[in-house]
């Protein structure tokens, strides 16, 4: 029976040698004219601003901030930065009309998120007018301290408060300044872990903290579980001892719900083998960034052995017939082999995530993947697929966009 969500991997695995079809020959070029084409088709006006970064103009605004802060696009740094700073500038300017304040506060699907690109894309151009959006940024705390800011769920990354820490922790890696002070921040994590500890008390959870978003109990890393506590684990140091173990109860919690190397999209749901969901925003390609910090702060090897199952089944399920993007594409399911590099340094990673890329050029996959609706947006078309490959050309430093895991989270006293 063929697969409907993915295309069957034929390649062979790693033998002991890069491809060298996939030099900066090849993808420079490619990463050019893909940004071109992207800029000939997303339309720079007010009333398209819609969707945050994760569909809207900002999300393309950030791409280019990411291809102009790659050396090797240094010849394009200053157009790529200026088209930038139109798109959001337009984007912040709607957010700021926005009326519902919660929707300010949101990361991927609202105004935090506009805020922190536009600082980074006005810092990146030497603009001393970065504070303006930073400022407009900090003062959204006390719209997500309250424990139900939101009623369909005040918790998870896109528009709840792990969104809203993990933007500023990705403000505080491009910008190399504090963005909340030690107070804003405990308030907000001591809200998640309230938040978890009461709803899981409420239902009677197997884990300490749990959380649900419009009422379903998600697992992965767009609404789920694994997002709020890798967010809680990137502030661990924020934590009383209590609310740490709390946080590394309900990571081994998740840990156990593993099937097959993969996650259910939410709790309890058993995976259908031939219909399982193997994506960024539901499933293992998600989920390992959570034990990917876990190990990095710990170095439990459990935590690894968990990551390297998950990219193995990325490498057998991974080439996603949902478009090219980050979110549930074919990108965001190569970003986990760039991970996997940075934890191990086996150059298999890398070999696994260049298949992929050039998998994305095929004819086999130009034909048979699904239209998306924002063809050239961040999360789901092609302004995602350009941060993987240039990503790809810097793999010491690959990251899945604007979802730290590196960035250091020891606070100076």
């Amino acid at each position: 029976m063929e697969n409907t969500r993915c295309f069957a991997n034929r390649f062979s695995d790693y033998r002991g040698a890069l491809l060298p079809g996939q030099s900066v020959k090849v993808i420079a070029p490619t990463v050019v004219a893909t940004v071109d084409k992207i800029l000939k088709n997303v339309p720079i006006d007010f009333s398209d601003c819609d969707g945050g970064l994760y569909d809207g103009p900002a999300g393309v605004a950030y791409m280019l901030y990411h291809v102009s802060e790659c050396p090797l696009f240094f010849q394009h740094r200053e157009v790529y930065l200026k088209t930038a700073k139109q798109m959001i500038d337009l984007s912040v300017r709607y957010v700021d009309a926005e009326p519902d304040i919660n929707m300010r506060a949101a990361f991927l699907l609202g105004g935090a998120g506009i805020y922190a690109v536009a600082a980074m894309i006005y810092k990146s151009m030497g603009l001393a007018d970065f504070v303006k959006p930073l400022t407009k940024f900090r003062n959204l705390w006390e719209v997500c301290a309250p424990i139900n800011f939101l009623e369909c769920g005040s918790d998870e990354l896109f528009v709840g408060r792990a969104g809203y820490l993990c933007a500023a922790l990705v403000l505080r890696q491009k910008l190399g300044i504090e963005i909340l002070s030690k107070d804003q921040i405990k308030s907000i994590c001591q809200a998640i872990i309230e938040s978890g500890k009461q709803y899981s008390r409420r239902k009677r959870k197997p884990f300490p903290l749990m959380y649900s978003y419009y009422g379903t109990e998600y697992l992965g890393a767009a609404h789920g579980l694994s997002s709020v506590l890798q967010m809680l684990l990137s502030y661990q140091d924020m934590l009383s001892s209590a609310e740490k173990d709390l946080v590394w109860q309900s990571i081994d919690f998740l840990m156990n719900q593993e099937q097959n190397c993969n996650w259910p999209a939410e709790l309890g749901a058993i995976i259908e083998r031939e219909n399982e969901l193997v994506h960024w925003c539901h499933g293992a390609p998600g989920v390992a960034y959570l034990f990917a910090k876990a190990y990095l702060i710990n170095k439990r090897p459990q935590y690894l052995d968990t990551c390297i199952r998950s990219g193995e089944l990325v490498w057998q399920k991974g080439l996603l017939k949902k478009g090219p993007g980050i979110c549930h594409g074919v990108a965001g399911s190569a970003y986990v082999f760039l991970l996997l590099y940075r934890l191990t340094g086996n150059s298999k990673y890398i070999y696994r995530a260049q298949r992929f890329a050039e998998f994305l050029f095929t004819e086999e996959f130009k034909t048979g993947s699904h239209s998306v609706s924002s063809v050239f947006s961040l999360f789901e078309g092609l302004s995602g697929t350009v941060c993987f490959l240039v990503d790809l050309l810097q793999p010491d430093q690959a990251e899945f966009p604007l979802f730290s895991v590196f960035v250091c989270t020891l606070w100076p006293l």
